[in-house]
């Protein structure tokens, strides 16, 4: 068999925001931490955007990517990803054709369904859900190629090619919470109707090419945006509408093993199936995230990512992301079993330990998935400890890459 080379390495940040902080902190932390990513020799910074949460400071993702930009040379800077169903295709365009105009040549766009399944959540329904709407709760086949024995999603945790893929999560009780529909409705002006999500994609790619057209033969162009340089890619968590709008219009995929590690396989392969060649790309093309945490030594690294869980249990009981906590607060934590179970699949699949440790899973992820690309998101208290292991990862991962 043969072992693949490793796949360039690219960081996604959520610009955290620690306990005892504040959000000038974290965006300080942001970029400093991309100056050195950079440094580093990390492909790629991303940008989240997430909104009502105290312990982020990523809500408007353009903003933060002309801060990153400006303070970078070299590195490609993007959205992972801007939640389409905030905003009209035309504002995402004139957007990032105006850091475009500033920064030619660096930008990654990244689309995603997340506020279309903020809505649909409050709503009731997950669209990454079996049985969802836009969900794929048909079998689907592991990564590893056509021909595959096809396998239905995992109630229980299973091990694929060493890779675990635990059962998926349930968000029949957060889809209950009267917050979240609260918080859906602040998003969007009174009435709004967020279009399909493909449409909003070919919109898009409209815009940037100036081809927009209506049935009626009117148009319209996107001033700045219009022949940007931007490089369009589309994020999903499952095998549902977001990978299928990629494969099918021949552009770059982001699965998210970090977000939802149970349907990593199925959203990967659903993407490849798609996938027809265009002018952007003349084969699939897929990034893979994962959450990561490098220490000098497997027990350091546990220490600092002992407040990962708690973390994690704010955000899927519904309160919302908390200030990420220090050690000595996760450990003050009294756990009960539903807490653990609430976050058992992220807690489980977060890679964790010394360079070493943490470079073979990462080998695991990209071998069962395919990744031609992986995308890591490191969060702890202390922001010197989350440089040193980005720091760390990159030098063992390139200790193994070919010389060019």
């Amino acid at each position: 068999m043969t072992v693949p080379l490793p796949a360039p390495l690219s960081v996604l940040d959520l610009a955290p925001i620690p306990s005892g902080g504040s959000a000038g902190d974290a965006l300080r932390n942001t970029l400093d931490l991309a100056r050195r990513a950079e440094e580093f020799g990390y492909r790629r910074y991303w940008l989240a955007e997430h909104h009502f949460a105290a312990g982020v400071a990523s809500s408007a993702p353009a903003v933060l990517i002309t801060l990153v930009a400006a303070a970078t040379s070299r590195i490609r800077v993007g959205s992972g990803a801007v939640q389409l169903g905030h905003q009209t295709p035309l504002a995402v365009v004139e957007q990032f054709g105006l850091i475009d105009a500033l920064h030619p040549g660096r930008l990654d766009l990244g689309l995603g369904r997340s506020g279309q399944r903020r809505a649909e959540l409050a709503g009731g329904s997950d669209p990454g859900a079996p049985g969802a709407p836009g969900g794929r709760d048909a079998s689907v086949r592991p990564a590893g190629g056509k021909g595959s024995r096809a396998t239905a999603r995992p109630a229980e945790s299973s091990v694929v090619g060493g890779l675990l893929i635990p059962p998926p999560f349930d968000w029949s009780a957060l889809a209950k919470s009267p917050q979240l529909s609260f918080q859906a409705s602040l998003l969007q002006q009174p009435g709004a109707q967020t279009p399909d999500f493909a449409e909003q994609v070919d919109d898009i790619i409209a815009f940037l090419r100036g081809t927009y057209v209506t049935p009626e033969g009117l148009t319209a162009h996107a001033v700045p945006g219009e022949g940007a340089d931007v490089q369009l890619w589309i994020l999903g968590s499952s095998g549902g509408q977001s990978a299928q709008a990629a494969g099918e219009r021949g552009l770059p995929f982001a699965a998210n093993y970090h977000v939802s590690p149970a349907t990593v396989l199925e959203a990967v392969e659903a993407y490849r199936e798609a996938f027809k060649p265009s002018e952007v790309l003349a084969e699939p093309y897929v990034i893979v995230s994962a959450d990561v945490v490098v220490a000098e030594d497997d027990a350091t690294a546990a220490e600092l990512a002992a407040p990962y869980g708690l973390w994690v249990r704010s955000i899927r009981s519904g309160q919302g992301a908390i200030p990420y906590p220090s050690p000595e607060q996760a450990e003050a934590h009294v756990w009960s079993e539903a807490d653990r179970a609430l976050v058992a699949d992220r807690t489980d699949t977060q890679f964790i330990g010394s360079p070493e440790t943490v470079a073979e899973r990462l080998r695991v992820l990209q071998r069962v998935t395919g990744a031609d690309e992986l995308l890591v998101t490191t969060i702890t208290h202390e922001h010197a400890d989350r440089v040193r292991s980005y720091e760390l990862l990159a030098e063992v991962w390139q200790a193994h890459a070919p010389v060019r």
